[in-house]
This record gives structure tokens, sequence and C-alpha cells, in this order.
């Protein structure tokens, strides 16, 4: 016998509507798309990176790696608690998302870091947005994603650590892509005074 195979289930949390809870639930869904691509970004750049920084800057991406595919397990559990089916696949991610793959492959220190500064930033940006949507519908999901746009600020903020210069400036500021901010960045050469 055949079984229907249904996106979403027939329940959500307790106090929420199942409609909102859905819809909570399906707002996730591009959160993790969003957080998969990224995981997947750090460890291409960690693999890839070069020059005089390579250690530190390899090692400093790992936990970073390691934290985001926590908030991927987190947002997914979260879905699935609000009766919605997650999906991790590479296929749905390739298909529903807005933005490119990350286009730098062997690269110095600068320029992955750069980079990854706008990769930050849009990631960052996106959840903010979804914070907006959902905390009028579900303060748990709410204060779920603002602890993770905390933590990908501060993961942000070590990489701009690297291409900041004792003024404040960001060699890659302006930037809008990866490879903008990348060859920005390689122009400006050390960044540090």
């Amino acid at each position: 016998m055949a079984t229907k195979n249904k996106k979403n289930a027939a329940y959500t949390v307790p106090g929420l509507t199942l409609k909102d809870g859905h819809q909570v639930g399906e707002t996730l869904q591009m959160r993790l798309h969003a957080l998969n691509d990224l995981q997947l970004t750090l460890k291409h750049a960690h693999w890839n990176v070069v020059g005089r920084d390579f250690i530190g800057v390899h090692e400093m991406l790992d936990p970073q790696i390691d934290t985001v595919r926590g908030m991927i397990d987190a947002l997914a559990e979260r879905m699935a608690t609000l009766g919605v089916s997650p999906n991790g696949l590479p296929g749905a991610l390739v298909a529903a998302r807005p933005w490119d793959d990350y286009e730098i492959g062997r690269a110095g220190t600068t320029a992955h870091l750069a980079a990854l500064d706008v990769v930050y930033t849009g990631i960052i940006e996106s959840h903010r947005k979804a914070i907006t949507i959902v905390g009028e519908l579900d303060p748990v999901t709410e204060d779920m994603l603002i602890g993770q746009v905390g933590e990908l600020e501060l993961f942000q903020w070590f990489l701009r650590s690297h291409v900041e210069n004792s003024d404040g400036d960001l060699a890659d500021a302006g930037a809008r892509t990866e490879k903008g901010a990348a060859a920005k960045a390689k122009s400006k050469g050390s960044t540090k005074k």
C-alpha cells in the first residue's frame, strides 16, 4: 500500500496555531539551507587557504564549522518540533538558494577572509530578517535565532580582525561579492599599520 508523504505534520507546538507553527518552521528552511551552505563554504576555505598565516586561519575555521553544524541540527530539530519536515538535501539547497557558489579556490589568507566576511554579512542579514518574521509568532524560535546571530557575529569579528587595520578600516570595505572582497583585500596587501 502506497503512503502519502506529507511535507508538514498535522500538529505543531502547544500555544501556536497550526498555521503559525508551520509558517515559523517553513521560515527556518532557508536558514537551514544558508547554514548548510556556510559550513561547506567554511570547510572549502579551510582546505584551500594558503600563505603566511595559514595555520592560524586553518585552525580558526574548524571550530566555526563545528558550531555552524550544531546550528544546523538545532534548526532542523526545531522545524521537526514545529511539525515541518526539514530538507537538508544538496539538490534542494541549490534549487532554493538565491546566492551563487563561493568562487574562491586556492588563495591566500587575506583573500579568503575578506571573501568570508561578505559571506557572513549575507548570512547574518538574512538571519536577522528571519528573526523579525518569527519574532511576531514564536519567541522560542526567535530566541534560538538570536543566539545563532550572536555566534555568527562573533565569528565574523574573528575573520575581520585579520583584514582590519589599526584605524578600524576593513580591506574589503564596500565589496559586495566574495570575488570583489578577495580582490580588494589582496590589492591592499597587508592592512596592518
